[in-house]
């Protein structure tokens, strides 16, 4: 059973705020920071740029606050038997969070989800998610400190695939040149930018073909290719046939059928693109 005590996200304090409860509380405390912080554990204190999490369990002491500047975080008190959260590996401690914009969004709903009448069932999974989101981070600790920037660039790209992109503006946002940039890209994502922007460009452009009546010039201009001719080259080199063939296989397809996909060095493309997470 899960209750939540209080909630809420984008807590702002002064740069001398120092939260201290020496006893604890009779619940669960997690704090995900979005500015530098300071954490007075039991032996040391440790000062911990933005975007670390730490869980507190019931009657543990808390002592954090203000460092190098105004704070703030989300924070979640709650009650619950979740072993999830009783078996959480690390507790007292604070650890960096790989997406916290992801996080930050878990925080939201779960504000929103108090009082509705769905709350339970949603709280629990949202907890769920949220502490498998925070156990994946323990056990694939971030050692790059351009991480979260690639995941931010990863997620622009995703999402607006038809932009201009460009390497060299791309490697400017991150303050990298463009060979670190598209080794680094390489390293966290096992493909490459521009394979990345072409493979979303791809995607939006089977949602066109499937699901509009605009031409192949329309669409290739929508999914950010300036030729036709060059959008037409690339769709049959990833796909085995013309986006004109795709839109009548697709349009004379049963419902129950899948939809044609080719192997290209070692990737499925299916009509969602390439098997890899979804990014929000």
């Amino acid at each position: 059973m899960n209750q939540i005590r209080f909630v809420g996200y984008d807590a702002c304090h002064l740069e001398n705020f120092i939260f201290d409860v020496p006893e604890g509380h009779d619940c669960y405390l997690l704090v995900l920071t979005n500015t530098p912080a300071r954490f007075w554990l039991e032996n040391t204190i440790r000062e911990c740029p933005a975007h670390h999490a730490i869980l507190y369990p019931p009657h543990s002491k808390i002592r954090y606050g203000a460092w190098q500047g105004p704070y703030g975080n989300d924070w979640l008190r709650f009650s619950t038997d979740e072993s999830f959260v009783i078996n959480f590996p690390l507790q007292n401690v604070p650890f960096p969070v790989s997406d916290p914009e992801y996080c930050h969004n878990l925080f939201q709903l779960l504000t929103w989800e108090q009082g509705q009448k769905s709350q339970d069932a949603v709280i629990a999974q949202l907890l769920r998610i949220l502490f498998y989101k925070l156990r994946d981070d323990l056990h694939h600790p971030d050692t790059n400190p351009h991480s979260h920037g690639l995941l931010t660039l990863r997620k622009q790209i995703l999402n607006h695939p038809q932009k201009e992109w460009k390497i060299a503006d791309m490697a400017a946002s991150l303050h990298l040149s463009a060979g670190y940039l598209q080794f680094l890209y390489k390293q966290q994502f096992g493909t490459s930018c521009m394979d990345d922007v072409i493979q979303s460009r791809l995607r939006m452009a089977k949602d066109f073909l499937s699901h509009s009546e605009q031409s192949v010039s329309e669409i290739a201009r929508l999914c950010g290719y300036g030729n036709t001719e060059h959008f037409c080259r690339q769709f049959r080199k990833c796909n085995g046939i013309t986006p004109g063939q795709f839109r009548k296989n697709t349009r004379n397809r049963p419902l129950s059928a899948p939809l044609p996909f080719r192997t290209v060095a070692g990737t499925d493309y299916t009509s969602d693109g390439p098997n890899q997470p979804q990014i929000t």
